[in-house]
């Protein structure tokens, strides 16, 4: 079963990439790239979901039409 969540990931001043969620409570996960940030993040969450399934809000269900949050730098 696949699930939407919304990551918010920022650079840190030191160079890495972080990402949270409110979607997730207690998901943080910090990495060098974007990539690896989203790898980190996905892993926690999956984790998390497993820990907390009851107590996490209606997440989203995957189906053939969905929105997905894309950002583009100009």
């Amino acid at each position: 079963m696949e699930r939407i969540v919304n990551l918010h990931i920022e650079k840190l001043p030191e160079g890495y990439y972080l990402a949270t969620s409110e979607t997730i409570q207690g998901l943080i996960a910090q990495g060098r790239t974007i990539e690896e940030t989203i790898e980190i993040a996905r892993d926690v969450a999956k984790k998390l979901i497993e820990a907390q399934e009851e107590q996490i809000p209606k997440l989203t269900m995957v189906t053939d039409s969905f929105d997905y949050p894309m950002v583009i730098g100009v």
